[in-house]
This record gives structure tokens, C-alpha cells and sequence, in this order.
């Protein structure tokens, strides 16, 4: 796998054992993955009020028999406007968890789909003296993670168009603070991914050393 610098200049290479991210790709497994971290995304905060809770008289709005209309109890019933709801939502937590094992394999299935996708670009050095937003800008048009394909063939489109992941090694506060503005543009130590972070995006850029 070529390693390019800042200018998109191919610079060295690196060999990939696809054994180390697990050698096979599940998509099921990370199916699983991507949904386990949606769920636990969840705030499952929803509520409606049952029929006990509604305002209004529990007294039977008329009589059993004798009117002429279909029986009725009282006003708080789902079946009358401004009555409870039936089986409604109630606050739950939808927290679950994978395996330890599972949920690093499909992380590192992830990562190997990028590099079989070769959706992948290695980096060789990000190191950025303070925070600038330019820098990192200059560095995605360079390595044409700002492109996409089109029937015409490649035109310049804006960096939101293609969603990139930047992958440290380690917590790199200039980098983070360069590029956090950029629409798209997501930053993340290596010991931070997860497999729905890494498949959302459409590029994974990483640094040699991560």
C-alpha cells in the first residue's frame, strides 16, 4: 500500500496483512455492530400518557342500555378523542453489548473493507505546528479525498461531498482542532474506532503511525 505525503506525493509504501484485521470480512457481524451502536445511541426518553393519566372523570358517560348508542365508559378511554394512549411508549433504555471479541473484530473487519475498497489513503506525517484549518484543507485537495466520480468523469466538488475519517495515533490536539470545523470531516484516534464511525465515512485517511 502506497504512503503518500501532505502534497499527495507517493513517499515509501507499507505491506497489509489482511490476517492481522481478522482475514474475512462478516457483514453480518458488523450489521450487528453498526446496530448495537445505534441502540445505544438511543435516549429513550418517549412517553405518552395512558389512560390513568389523562385529565378527566372516570364517571360512565351514560347509562349501560336505553339510549340508543353503542355502550361507553368513561371519557379517558384510547378509543375517544383526547382520551390515553394504548400501549404507548414508556421510557426504557435500549442498551445492549456485543462480545469483547466480536465487537473487535468487527472494527477491524471495517478497516480491511476501506483497504479492499481501497477507500484507504496512508499518510505519512500530519504533524501540524498549531491549529489550522487551512493546512488540513490544503492536505484533502492535495490527496483528492475532495473529489468524486461522475459520468463525465472527476470535477471538483466541495470537501463536504466526500466524508473523510482522520485517523491519529494518539490524541492530536492540533490536528482535532484544524479540522473539526470541516463539514464531513471527522477526527478520531485509532484506539477510538468503532465500526460505525468507520463505515459511515466514505475516505479513511491515516496517518504511518496509526
Amino acid at each position: 500500500m502506497p504512503v503518500v505525503s501532505k502534497t499527495g506525493v507517493e513517499v515509501g509504501s507499507i505491506t497489509v496483512d489482511p490476517k492481522d484485521f481478522g482475514g474475512k470480512i462478516s457483514k453480518q457481524l458488523m450489521h450487528e455492530a453498526v446496530l448495537m451502536f445505534l441502540a445505544n445511541q438511543r435516549a429513550g426518553t418517549h412517553s405518552t400518557l395512558r389512560r390513568g393519566e389523562v385529565a378527566g372523570s372516570s364517571k360512565k358517560i351514560f347509562r349501560q342500555k336505553g339510549t340508543g348508542n353503542a355502550r361507553a365508559g368513561t371519557k379517558r378511554t384510547n378509543k375517544r378523542r383526547g382520551g390515553g394512549t394504548a400501549k404507548g411508549p414508556k421510557p426504557r433504555d435500549y442498551y445492549y453489548r456485543l462480545p469483547k471479541k466480536a465487537v473487535k473484530a468487527a472494527n477491524r473487519m471495517a478497516v480491511l473493507s476501506k483497504i479492499v475498497d481501497k477507500e484507504i489513503v496512508v499518510l505519512d506525517d500530519l504533524a501540524l505546528a498549531a491549529p489550522k484549518t487551512k493546512e488540513v484543507v490544503a492536505v484533502l485537495k492535495a490527496l483528492k479525498v475532495g473529489k468524486k466520480a461522475t459520468e463525465g468523469g472527476e470535477k471538483d466538488v466541495t470537501l463536504a461531498d466526500t466524508t473523510v475519517l482522520i485517523g491519529t495515533n494518539g490524541l492530536d490536539a492540533n490536528v482535532y482542532r484544524s479540522a473539526r470545523n470541516i463539514e464531513g470531516v471527522k477526527v478520531l484516534p485509532v484506539a477510538e474506532f468503532n465500526c460505525y464511525t468507520v463505515l459511515r465515512q466514505k475516505r479513511l485517511l491515516l496517518t504511518k503511525a496509526a
